[in-house]
């Protein structure tokens, strides 16, 4: 056979956890041909000289659904061997939009997903529904792109303002139900809801899906039952299937797959892993398909107090972290201030947690990264509690006395998810939990997360051998395509899409995070590269080859079973 496209000589490590194999893996019009021992004419060949080559993996939680217009690549998602990415995660997205309302909708995203509104006034909004907003995409995209449609959005967009004041009304469902119908006959994965606590809007206002009650939720997801297709995602679903099995709940009412956030370990609530995984062994064995995302990487945040979003929710520093730089600067030199967030957020008084974004002990999981002044290079390193300690004061007078000293510009590092290493080796294991969650395109100046692929593959294969090389693949592979509904993807067999990464398995990993300036409007955000990976290949065609863009538009919008089943 004549192929477009022959990897030769590689590791074969098909997706599906079976043992690797020497091979050869043969493409023709944008799919898998043959495997195996291959010869005979080929447009292009690849010599994979013994690295890997395995199917592209599934990038499942994103919120590139700004950024796809301007980014056909999705950065830096591919640079780590992704080659399908999914947005319109945890009620959030772009569509459907009435025509006027395109800011407030990306006020929404903005605030909760930490991507800056200059950016995100940038984009041309060209479409109202979600079958616009899928075909504007097509066409011209790097990677392969799926969406969910987004809770929030479709209540703003039937309800207006008023989706963030009250319980809807039988018709407002009904419209809502229709807008989703409507959205899933277009091809979108599933539709996605919210029960984060921690998701406001700007003005420090829930965002629209937490103003719903169960009933909407379940007549809106009743939709995907109706047609057989699609998935229900929820952020923030872990407290409410811990507390009352809503997740479980949503899947058997429906018939479908339920993927929520998330199955972690977390210095707010340290024993709560093992609450989940409990819950997760009945579930499964009742047979519901309830999955709960996790993710290889140690979350950490790199944030300044003129830009922070740890504390918000919290009744006294929510409105000043909203406030402007020389407001800032007067509440945090406030003794009256000071002695409001002492008891917020240090003695917890009329705060609940863990719905906020710190633990109890939050100061011994908060150091200094990068002090500004010259004087205070000493203190780089240090926790806060250290430096309370060390200075003898409080640790709200310790903190703010530092940010005030360096007028805001003093760069902390927070981390206090997944840093339990035993917990994480029982967690990327788990059989019923899914491998995901980079937030790629979200908490932009904050962290990168595009990494977890190359970081499962280093960190915890290479170097702490939890699991096996061929079922990290399958983790991040098939594991994510079969869950997420895309058949057509996540094993390297004939006929289906020749989405493919060539990697080392013995340099692959995630390189230390750098700012870059690559954003609309001068936008600023973390850069994370990766180093092992030798090309990853969209539906046949090299999209990047050691780590450069080779030019090419190889990615589709990935669409339900539904939509093909009706279109195809």
């Amino acid at each position: 056979m004549a192929h477009d496209l022959l990897i030769k000589n590689g590791r074969v490590v098909d997706g599906s956890g079976m043992p690797a194999f020497r091979g050869d893996v043969g493409v023709k019009n944008g799919k898998i041909a043959e495997l195996g021992k291959l010869s005979g004419p080929a447009k292009r060949t690849i010599d994979a000289e013994d690295r890997v080559v395995s199917p592209g993996f599934v990038d499942n939680h994103c919120h590139f659904d700004a950024q796809v217009t301007w980014d056909p690549l999705c950065s830096f998602s591919p640079q780590h061997g992704a080659t399908t990415v999914v947005f319109g995660n945890c009620s959030l997205g772009l569509a459907p939009i009435r025509p006027g309302t395109a800011k407030r909708v990306a006020e929404f995203l903005s605030y909760v997903e930490a991507i800056p509104m200059e950016v995100l006034n940038t984009v041309d909004v060209e479409w109202e529904s979600i079958a616009q907003y899928m075909n504007r995409l097509e066409g011209r995209l790097g990677v392969n792109v799926g969406n969910f449609i987004g809770h929030s959005t479709v209540r703003y967009y039937v309800m207006g303002d008023e989706s963030q004041k009250r319980t809807a009304t039988g018709d407002e469902i009904k419209a809502m139900q229709d807008v989703v119908r409507d959205g899933m006959k277009a091809g979108a994965l599933g539709f996605s809801v919210s029960r984060n606590k921690g998701h406001y809007d700007p003005q420090g206002v829930h965002i629209p899906a937490l103003w719903a009650d169960e009933d909407e939720i379940f007549a809106i997801a009743d939709v995907l039952r109706e047609l057989g297709t699609g998935i229900i995602q929820c952020g923030g679903g872990r407290a409410p299937e811990l507390k009352d099995g809503l997740m479980a709940r949503l899947s058997e009412a429906t018939g479908r797959t339920v993927i929520y956030n998330n199955l972690g370990q977390t210095m707010r609530d340290p024993d709560a892993w093992k609450k989940h995984m409990a819950r997760l062994e009945e579930t499964s064995k009742a047979g519901i398909r309830a999955f709960p995302l996790c993710s290889p990487n140690r979350t950490t945040q790199t944030f300044t107090m003129k830009n922070c979003q740890i504390f918000r929710g919290t009744p006294t520093w929510h409105p000043i972290l909203l406030a402007s730089d020389d407001e800032k600067m007067r509440a945090y030199s406030d003794p009256a201030v000071r002695r409001k967030l002492h008891e917020e957020v240090v003695e917890h008084k009329g705060t609940k947690l863990p719905a906020a974004g710190y633990s109890l002990k939050w100061w011994d999981y908060m150091w200094v990264e990068e002090p500004k002044l010259p004087k205070n290079k000493g203190l780089k390193g240090k926790t806060i509690g250290q430096l309370a300690k060390d200075q003898g004061k409080g640790i709200i007078d310790t903190f703010l006395d530092l940010v005030v000293e360096e007028e805001l510009t003093t760069v902390f590092m927070q981390s206090e998810i997944n840093v339990d290493t035993e917990a994480m080796k029982q967690i990327l294991t788990h059989p019923n939990a899914i491998v995901g969650l980079s937030d790629g395109g979200a908490h932009v100046q904050f962290h990168g997360g595009y990494g977890y692929c190359t970081r499962l593959l280093s960190e915890w294969v290479r170097e702490k051998q939890i699991m096996s090389l061929e079922h990290a693949v399958r983790r991040l592979t098939f594991d994510s395509a079969s869950a997420l509904g895309l058949y057509d993807r996540g094993l390297l067999r004939p006929g289906l899409n020749a989405d493919v990464v060539i990697f080392d398995p013995d340099t692959v990993r995630p390189l230390p995070e750098s700012i870059v300036h690559d954003f609309p409007a001068n936008g600023w955000r973390v850069k994370e590269p990766a180093e092992g990976i030798k090309a990853t290949i969209v539906n046949g065609e090299v999209l990047l080859e050691d780590g450069k863009y080779t030019g090419a538009l190889p990615g589709k919008v990935a669409r339900n079973t539904y939509y093909h089943a009706n279109n195809d």
